[in-house]
C-alpha cells in the first residue's frame, strides 16, 4: 500500500473523530519543558490545525526550567518544599519574568503565517488576560511560601466569551487577588481549576513520556482514575510526577476525560485525538457500567434481552443449553449487577476473521451508544486475535451496521464453515468490516 493511499486511509478514518471533537471544549497543559524542547513548534502547528477545525482551546503553560534559569542567573538559590517553589520578592520578579517572556514566545507562534508552513493561512486570534484568582498558600509545616499560591476562582464567563470569539486562550502560572498582588502558581493547578471550572471536555497533559506507564514500563493506553492511584501504590516515584499528580486532582474534582501525551513525539496530539488507539493514556472516571465476559450465572439475563428480539424475528433463536455451551464468546455490560447490553464474537482464524452476532441492549437501556461501546470492544478483541476483518448477518438493522462502518459483501464471501449453515429462509444480509 502506497503511502498516498496510506494518508487517503487515515484521513477517511479521522472524519468521526474530526466531527466529535467540533465546537468541543479542551484544555492543554504543557510545562516550560515542553516549551524548550524542539518539537514544540510541531505542538503549535497540531495546535492550529485543532483551532481550524473548530475545536475550543485554552492553552495553560509552565515555566519552571525557565524561571530556574533566572533565579540561577540573579545568584540566588532557590528553595522547594513539598516540590514548591518558596517565592520571595525577588523570585517574583524571575517568576513574573519568565511567566511572560513564554507567552510571548508562544503567542508569537500561533501568529506565525509564512507560505508553505502549517500555518500559513491560519490567521489566529491570542488572548491572554487576569483569569485567574489565587490566594496566598500561607504558612505550612513552618514554611511561609511568600507569593506562592493556589488558584481561588477561575473566570469562567470572560473566559467562554473568549472561546465564542473562537480565540485561542493562553493562561500563564500567574494568578492575581483582588488586592493587587501577584502569585506563582503551577501549570497544574491552573489547567485542572480551568478544565473542572468550564466543564472541558477534555484536560489534555503533555508529558516527557508516552503516556502514564505501568512498573514494566509499558504504556498504559486506557484505565480509570481508580486505576492510576494503583499505580501510585505499585511505583513511589510516580507521586512526585506533578503530571499525575494532575490527573489524580482531575479525577477527585469530577473531570469526565484526560488525557497524557508525550511533548517530545510529533504528532502525538494528533494521534491521540483522530485515532482509535492514540498515542497516549485515555484516563475516565469510574462508570457504573462495566464491560465484563460473561459466564454461566449471565445466561438468564442474555435471555431477558434477547428472547424478545428472538420473537421479532431481529435475532436468530438460542435456547438455553445453545448459550451455555457459547458463553465464553459472549461480552456483556453490566449495570448494577444487571445484564443491560450484549454481544458476541465468534472467530474463524483460518479465515482470519470473525463473526459479530447477538447485538442487543435491554429496552429501557437503549440510547447511550451502549451498543456501539461494546460492538467497539469486540472489533478491539477481534485484533488482539490477529482477525483482519469481521462480519454480521442481520434481516432488520443493515443501517445502524452500515453506520458503524460495515459494507455489504456476498454470502460467498463468508468463512466455508459459515456459509454451510447459512439460513436460507432468513435471507439475512451480510455486511464485513476491514480491521485496520
Amino acid at each position: 500500500m502506497s503511502a498516498q493511499t496510506d494518508y487517503v486511509k487515515w484521513f477517511r478514518n479521522s472524519a468521526p473523530y474530526i466531527n466529535a471533537h467540533r465546537g468541543k471544549t479542551f484544555v492543554l497543559m504543557f510545562g516550560g519543558e515542553a516549551v524548550a524542547h524542539p518539537n514544540f513548534a510541531n505542538i503549535v502547528h497540531d495546535i492550529a490545525l485543532l483551532n481550524s477545525l473548530g475545536v475550543r482551546l485554552i492553552l495553560v503553560h509552565g515555566a519552571r526550567p525557565q524561571i530556574e534559569q533566572r533565579v540561577m542567573d540573579a545568584g540566588i538559590e532557590s528553595r522547594y518544599h513539598n516540590d514548591l517553589r518558596v517565592t520571595d520578592d525577588i523570585e517574583l520578579r524571575c517568576v513574573t519574568d519568565a511567566a511572560g517572556s513564554l507567552r510571548a514566545h508562544i503567542e508569537a507562534l500561533l501568529s506565525m503565517g509564512v507560505a508553505n508552513s502549517p500555518m500559513h493561512g491560519a490567521a489566529i486570534r491570542v488572548c491572554s488576560g487576569n483569569y485567574v484568582t489565587a490566594r496566598p498558600i500561607g504558612v505550612v509545616d513552618g514554611v511561609d511560601f511568600r507569593h506562592t499560591g493556589m488558584v481561588r476562582k477561575i473566570d469562567a464567563s470572560a473566559l467562554q466569551q473568549q472561546l465564542n470569539n473562537q480565540h485561542i486562550v493562553i493562561l500563564s502560572p500567574i494568578g492575581y487577588s483582588p488586592t493587587g498582588e501577584v502569585f506563582n502558581l503551577t501549570a497544574e493547578d491552573v489547567a485542572v481549576h480551568t478544565a473542572a471550572t468550564l466543564k472541558a471536555d477534555k484536560l489534555i497533559l503533555f508529558t516527557c513520556d508516552e503516556g502514564l506507564l505501568n512498573n514494566d514500563g509499558q504504556l498504559i493506553r486506557q484505565c480509570e482514575y481508580r486505576d492510576v492511584d494503583s499505580e501510585l501504590i505499585k511505583q513511589p516515584l510516580l507521586k512526585q510526577d506533578s503530571i499525575v499528580q494532575a490527573v489524580v486532582e482531575a479525577g477527585d474534582i469530577g473531570i469526565n476525560r484526560c488525557h497524557m501525551v508525550s511533548f517530545q513525539q510529533d504528532g502525538a496530539l494528533l494521534q491521540e485525538l483522530f485515532t482509535r488507539d492514540g498515542a497516549g493514556t485515555l484516563i475516565t472516571q469510574e462508570h457504573y457500567e462495566q464491560f465484563m465476559t460473561a459466564d454461566i450465572d449471565d445466561v438468564g439475563g442474555l435471555l431477558a434481552i434477547i428472547e424478545p428480539l428472538e420473537a421479532k424475528g431481529v435475532l436468530l433463536k438460542r435456547s438455553r443449553e445453545l448459550l451455555e455451551n457459547e458463553i465464553n464468546h459472549f461480552k456483556i455490560l453490566v449495570r448494577d449487577g444487571m445484564v443491560v447490553a450484549c454481544a458476541a464474537l465468534y472467530p474463524y482464524p483460518e479465515q482470519r476473521s470473525g463473526e459479530i452476532a447477538c447485538v442487543a441492549t435491554h429496552p429501557d437501556y437503549r440510547g447511550a451508544d451502549r451498543a456501539e461501546r461494546l460492538l467497539e470492544l469486540l472489533e478491539k478483541e477481534a485484533r488482539q486475535q490477529g482477525l483482519d476483518s469481521v462480519f454480521v448477518l442481520t434481516t432488520q438493522t443493515a443501517h445502524w451496521f452500515q453506520e458503524q462502518g460495515y459494507v455489504e459483501c456476498k454470502i460467498d464471501d463468508l468463512p466455508p464453515a459459515k456459509k454451510q449453515l447459512y439460513n436460507f429462509q432468513r435471507n439475512s444480509k451480510a455486511f464485513l468490516k476491514a480491521l485496520n
